[in-house]
């Protein structure tokens, strides 16, 4: 597949970013990053399925041949105009670079998807504002509201919001979006 060119999206070419669809090899790297930003760690099985059945709604930043970030996610099997993300971690050496905001633009552009949907927990004010500015880019209302109530989960983890962003500017989905 040809080369992503990132420079269309602002994001630091510079640095030689570049999206590509995940592969199980990503497994790995992918939950080795989600550790190291401090995500909910799934099981490394878990990444290695996005790879698998998921890599056509995930996509994978590689800086310099190796994982700089990732956003995982799926189409809602009850409700296919939504794009649900599930996951976005972006490495240290590669943030402030508007990477995070272009990945989801990207599964965005590639799904074509009407609708975004995320949850955040109430602390998570960098991915509340990532949310927040894919309805800014594309003049689409941002509605925040309870997904799940601290009382389902049984750590101690905190309740999640549900962002739910659209109706997005219909698009059908180009599955043909350069990528490596």
């Amino acid at each position: 597949m040809p080369t992503n060119d990132l420079a269309s999206e602002n994001v630091a070419p510079e640095l030689g970013l570049r999206l590509r669809r995940p592969s199980p090899d990503d497994g790995e790297p992918l939950w080795r990053l989600a550790g190291e930003v401090g995500l909910d760690l799934n099981s490394p099985y878990a990444y290695v399925m996005w790879g698998e059945y998921f890599a056509g709604t995930s996509v994978v930043a590689d800086l310099d041949g190796s994982v700089a970030g990732f956003v995982i996610g799926f189409r809602v099997p009850e409700d296919p105009d939504t794009f649900f993300v599930w996951q976005v971690g972006v490495a240290a050496r590669a943030r402030r670079t508007g990477l995070a905001a272009a990945m989801v633009d990207h599964l965005l552009e590639r799904t074509g998807a009407r609708f975004l949907e995320a949850t955040v927990t109430p602390d998570n004010a960098a991915s509340a504002a990532l949310f927040r500015s894919v309805g800014t880019r594309h003049g689409a209302p941002v509605d925040v509201g309870p997904a799940f109530s601290a009382d389902l989960f049984p750590d101690g983890h905190e309740p999640e919001l549900r962002f739910r962003i659209g109706p997005l500017p219909s698009r059908a989905p180009n599955d043909d979006t350069p990528m490596e």
